[in-house]
């Protein structure tokens, strides 16, 4: 398997020269992804729902990788507000409770964007590796 970048074709991606993900070998490696609705480039306000955004955007760009939520095996999860961990690992476990990836939470100090409140990135075998 070639190396090969995919987009969800995010100004961002553009702008700061990333790829939302990247199909190295047998391994897909997920960027950091925030809450944003890409097609309409709105964010809802509430951590939660940033985070279920999220895990829609990251489980495309993973059946897009020839993958899938379900190869994941590392998942970081960043947020900006102790508060917002409960109601963001709550949805982390909508999508991972059967998969349970080695994950981690980090507060940290902020985001890119004020609205910016849960970032993830992912990590997950590519089905064809």
């Amino acid at each position: 398997m070639t190396r090969r970048l995919i987009s969800t074709g995010s100004p961002f991606e553009r702008n700061f020269g990333y790829s939302r993900a990247v199909v190295d070998g047998d391994l897909v490696f997920v960027s950091g992804t925030t809450g944003y609705d890409y097609a309409t480039m709105t964010m809802p306000d509430d951590p939660a729902e940033q985070a279920r955004n999220i895990f829609r955007t990251i489980g495309a760009v993973l059946e897009e990788a020839g993958s899938s939520l379900t190869q994941a095996v590392r998942a970081q999860y960043f947020v900006t507000d102790r508060s917002y961990c409960e109601p963001v690992l709550a949805v982390c476990g909508e999508f991972f409770r059967e998969i349970r990836p080695a994950a981690g939470i980090y507060v940290v100090a902020g985001l890119l964007k004020a609205e910016m409140k849960v970032e993830i990135e992912v990590t997950a075998r590519a089905t064809g590796g």
